[in-house]
């Protein structure tokens, strides 16, 4: 009786592990691929929307704009057309949570070199102080390729409302007749149906490796 189990043993035993292999690669098949969400305003938090689109539940887009890079050049949404890209708020002379912010994104640029089909944009929230000179300025001070990132100015009234109404990202102090704005720490990913897919804190590197797994993600299971 031993000799036959002990025959058996390192059959049984292949075996065995046969069909764990199987059964964890069917349950894997089995399983709904990993998606991005598609933020709509009323999945995010009311205190970054701007109040008219509280109860939106689809086809939020971030929409058509017109600004001015530290190059002097004017960039629309055109510039940002089939393209994934990360967008966050910032102003120049910000001394908290701005740098960290920065060299986050600096980092990120690195990162993206190896695609052709994902770019950065920065907005100032405070544009009357960053000119065009003064972007330029930051841009050498920090690195930014202007290949893959613009630091971008312009209306203020418009920068709030991208900020409020399409991005979904910036909360107002109050004040809203003026535009001003207190940003927030958030990288937002979007896709290239200008279609916003994850919030990133970005002063916090595990949040960055996150939204760099996401954007690998949505770049291998977006049409």
């Amino acid at each position: 009786m031993r000799s036959f189990f002990g025959k058996y043993k390192f059959f049984g035993i292949v075996l065995f592990l046969l069909s764990t292999v199987i059964v964890y690669l069917f349950y894997n098949a089995l399983q709904p691929p990993k998606k991005l969400p598609v933020y709509q305003p009323s999945m995010v938090n009311p205190e970054l929307v701007d109040t008219t689109l509280h109860y939106k539940r689809k086809y939020h887009r971030i929409a058509d704009f017109t600004l001015t890079n530290q190059n002097g050049t004017t960039i629309t949404e055109k510039d940002y057309g089939n393209k994934f890209y990360i967008a966050d708020f910032f102003f120049t002379t910000c001394p908290g949570i701005c740098p960290i912010m920065t060299k986050n994104m600096a980092d990120i640029q690195e990162h993206i070199r190896q695609y052709d089909d994902v770019r950065l944009l920065s907005h100032s929230v405070t544009p009357e102080i960053d000119s065009v000179a003064q972007l330029k300025k930051y841009a050498l001070e920090k690195g930014v390729d202007d290949s893959l990132w613009n630091l971008v100015t312009g209306d203020k009234k418009q920068i709030y409302e991208l900020a409020r109404k399409s991005y979904m990202a910036v909360k107002t102090d109050g004040d809203g007749g003026h535009f001003d704005m207190i940003h927030t720490e958030n990288f937002i990913l979007v896709d290239k149906q200008r279609q916003v897919r994850g919030f990133y804190d970005g002063t916090d590197e595990k949040e960055v490796q996150r939204l760099m797994e996401d954007l690998e993600l949505l770049r291998n299971t977006a049409p």
